[in-house]
C-alpha cells in the first residue's frame, strides 16, 4: 500500500481552512462554493510547491504555510471573478 506524504494532506487543510473563511466573510457561496474549495485546495498545494524551492518564510515542517497560503487566495479570486464575469455575460 503506498504512503501518502503530508503535503497533500496539509494541502487538503489549509485549502479547506481557507475556503471557511471566504464563506464566513462572503456570507454565503451558493453552487460556486465546491469549485472555490477545489481551487484554493490545489492552490495551496502548488503554492506549497513553489515554497519549497523559493524558500517559504513560515512553514510547518517541510510545507511553506506563507506561500500555500496565498495561493489558495489567489486561487479562489480567480474562481470568484471568472464566476462573476461568466454571471454578467449571461445576463
Amino acid at each position: 500500500m503506498p504512503e501518502v506524504g503530508p503535503t497533500p494532506v496539509l494541502a487538503v487543510l489549509v485549502g479547506l481552512f481557507h475556503t471557511s473563511i471566504y464563506l464566513i466573510v462572503l456570507g454565503s457561496g451558493g453552487l460556486r462554493l465546491a469549485f472555490v474549495g477545489l481551487a484554493a485546495i490545489l492552490g495551496a498545494y502548488a503554492g506549497q510547491a513553489l515554497g519549497v524551492r523559493l524558500g517559504d518564510p513560515l512553514t510547518i515542517g517541510d510545507f511553506g504555510l506563507l506561500y500555500a497560503s496565498v495561493f489558495a487566495w489567489l486561487g479562489m479570486v480567480i474562481i470568484t471573478a471568472a464566476s462573476y464575469v461568466a454571471t454578467a455575460r449571461a445576463r
